[in-house]
């Protein structure tokens, strides 16, 4: 007597054989551009290594993960010097917080980038805190350590600015084929003395080809991206 359970995978391990031989695609596995069940972080995490890299030119830099996938030639394509980074891996979320916060307040260390779940207002307040001790900058990604839908929303906030950044489409050089340079579509949710907007930055540094003159490896693409033009006037005659 057959079992019918085998039977059925054996045809769906058939039905594949042959759309495969017929030159189809297998579809298993296959998840969709923007997919939630994939997230890697990837745009907040360059767009927080492009802020920090005119910081740690005279210094160092402390990147505290929760994984174990920073990819160091692909900061060093965004311009940041890859040899000035001090990566620490941190077990639990607490033990990452902990790591930021004496990061912050050691000599030397210029600019902090953790990542983390979500921070209560006394954690956001101890790294504020460590930033003026030392006058360092302390740049926290949102992630959860192992993917999901979205980081957990905090009771309350104690950073200087929120940003929500995505990656934008790049656009090649007038006359030039092919890739343009990374873009990103930032949004300052909150910004203490200063308002929010939003904003489209487009990193020039290839390679660091484009950074050797000190300028910043990250530039503003649509200066007027958060602002409604001005109606226009009704001539007047003299």
């Amino acid at each position: 007597m057959s079992d019918p359970r085998r039977a059925g995978r054996l045809a769906k391990v058939r039905a594949q054989v042959a759309r495969l031989e017929a030159g189809a695609r297998p579809d298993a596995g296959r998840l969709p551009f923007g997919a939630a069940e994939v997230e890697t972080a990837a745009a907040p995490a360059a767009f927080a290594a492009l802020m920090a890299a005119p910081l740690v030119r005279a210094g160092w830099a402390v990147w505290v993960l929760r994984r174990d996938d920073l990819w160091a030639p692909g900061l060093a394509g965004l311009g940041f010097p890859p040899e000035r980074l001090i990566q620490v891996c941190a077990r639990d979320e607490a033990e990452a917080l902990m790591v930021m916060e004496d990061a912050l307040a050691t000599q030397g260390v210029r600019a902090v980038i953790g990542e983390a779940d979500a921070v209560d207002l006394t954690a956001g307040r101890r790294l504020q805190l460590a930033c003026e001790a030392r006058g360092a900058t302390g740049f926290l990604i949102r992630r959860r350590p192992f993917g999901g839908r979205g980081a957990r929303e905090a009771a309350g906030s104690a950073a200087a600015t929120r940003w929500r950044v995505a990656s934008a489409p790049s656009e090649p050089a007038s006359g030039e084929f092919g890739l343009g340079p990374p873009r990103y579509h930032a949004v300052l949710e909150r910004c203490r003395g200063g308002r929010p907007g939003a904003w489209l930055f487009e990193s020039p540094a290839v390679y660091g080809l484009e950074t050797q003159d000190g300028t910043h490896p990250l530039r503003l693409v649509a200066p007027m991206g958060d602002r409604q033009l001005a109606p226009p006037q009704p001539a007047r005659a003299a």
